[in-house]
């Protein structure tokens, strides 16, 4: 299946902001046709209206509700819309490829929209990308014209890309641009600067190590999006559409659905200021941010980055069945941060003492078969009671199959990168998946992987 580079861009504005919607699309590559299954989807999105009675719930919650968060997923928090019953993904032709104008009503508004459709139902449904990279799933009651354009589609600048963001953000906010980042902020440019140097060190560190793995990544073909607010409160307010209530507990995330890290200025928490209540140079920042109580903070930023950079470099796909376990598990792999290295990134894979601590705390109570029942579906990881060990043993099973199987690890994310959009695994097929490339004596792996992990130190 051919990667599509086109998922890199993603920018996403809150849909109180939105009038009448005119974006140009910056798609540049094509999409492979997908096997229809038959399955009803739902889309979570901007402004939706209220649940529908049918659906794949579950599915619609990992691909389009998901808000990779560090230790459970929010609540939903906009309507779900059923999009259709029958799903056709459209081939790779050059129609496939053209821009639509699509006008609509939603809520007593009219909108237009200009983007290329990603999916079209039987019954006229579509599921649309805009240029900012909003996923707009539109029911056919609601279209009220839809007109092709013969025109293809044509990147974005990076300049264009600025002045949109900052036409759609809150007033005060400016850019700070890096290889790979656009970060939008409102708080100081040390700051922002600060964090444009982390990103783009584990932006490098990350694709790296992958590369000498032998997995063939492409670089993102967009800049990635980071939004840093000034404080908390700002923050959470902006936060709320996507995560409700749960904002108030989670200091960043990465959004799925919009392609964004969402953060908050952490010199301005309490526990990372200290008693002299100083913001500095990055000097300053660094030294702050290297308080044994800040390290947990900075550790969930660059989690939720870790997740920006694998769904935009060919590693996770965007609306594919990524199994969370393993999305997970590789983003706690990576998430120990460096803040000494000024170029490198130490941390890859250095043992997560706290992870480490909570699976060995469990492992008298853990049951026959853990491996088998984090393999066949996420409900562990998503469940509140249970996420804690989950996660726990999540990160445990991806040390260890990095470490122990690196080559057979490297070949089951590569067939994972590979999965059709909007296409979900039964239980029993994912199971299959893992044995594919790992072998069928699951429970002689877990035998190993207990062995392993009780000699971790």
């Amino acid at each position: 299946m051919e990667r599509c580079p086109g998922l890199a861009r993603r920018y996403w504005f809150p849909s109180s902001a939105l009038g009448p919607v005119s974006a140009k699309l910056c798609f540049a590559s094509e999409t492979k046709t997908a096997r229809a299954k038959g399955k009803s989807f739902e889309a979570e999105l901007p402004g939706g209206r209220s649940q529908a009675e049918l659906g794949n719930e579950s599915k619609v919650r990992e691909l389009f509700g998901r808000e990779h968060c560090s230790v459970f997923s929010p609540p939903l928090t906009h309507g779900l819309l059923l999009l259709l019953a029958v799903v056709l993904l459209l081939s790779g032709s050059r129609d496939a490829l053209a821009i639509e104008q699509v006008e609509f009503t939603r809520d007593g508004r009219t909108l237009r929209v200009e983007g290329r459709v990603r999916v079209e139902a039987t019954d006229g449904g579509l599921l649309l990308e805009s240029a900012d990279g909003t996923l707009w799933t539109l029911q056919p009651d609601e279209i009220r014209q839809r007109t092709r354009d013969s025109r293809l589609p044509r990147p974005l600048t990076k300049e264009a890309i600025e002045a949109h963001l900052l036409e759609q953000l809150p007033v005060g906010f400016k850019v700070h641009r890096t290889k790979h980042y656009l970060v939008c902020y409102n708080t100081s440019y040390d700051y922002a600067k600060w964090c444009g140097s982390l990103l783009e060190r584990l932006y490098r560190a990350f694709t790296n190590y992958w590369i000498r793995q032998g997995f063939e990544l492409y670089e993102s073909s967009g800049p990635l999006v980071v939004m840093v607010f000034a404080d908390a409160s700002s923050y959470r307010a902006y936060g709320k559409d996507d995560l409700g209530s749960a904002a108030n507990q989670i200091i960043g995330y990465y959004s799925l659905r919009t392609n964004r890290v969402s953060m908050y200025d952490l010199t301005g928490s309490e526990s990372s200021r200290g008693s002299k209540n100083q913001r500095g140079s990055a000097a300053e920042i660094n030294r702050l941010l290297s308080r044994s109580a800040a390290i947990p903070l900075v550790a969930t930023i660059v989690h939720e980055a870790t997740h920006q950079i694998a769904f935009n470099c060919g590693l996770h796909a965007r609306y594919a069945d990524v199994p969370l376990w393993l999305s997970e598990g590789l983003a706690v792999y990576f998430e120990t941060p460096d803040l000494k290295s000024k170029k490198g990134w130490r941390g890859i894979g250095a043992v997560n003492r706290p992870r480490l601590a909570t699976f060995r705390a469990n492992l008298a109570t853990r049951p026959a078969g853990s491996i088998e029942i984090l393999l066949a579906d996420d409900r562990r990881l998503r469940d509140p009671q249970t996420a804690a060990v989950a996660y726990a043993e999540a990160w445990a099973l991806n040390y260890f199959l990095i470490r122990h199987r690196p080559k057979e690890y490297t070949a089951y994310l590569k067939m994972v990168s590979e999965k059709e959009p909007l296409i979900w695994n039964t239980p029993e097929e994912r199971i299959e998946e893992f044995k594919q490339i790992f072998g069928n004596d699951l429970d002689q792996l877990e035998s190993e992987f207990l062995r392993y992990m009780r000699k971790v130190q």
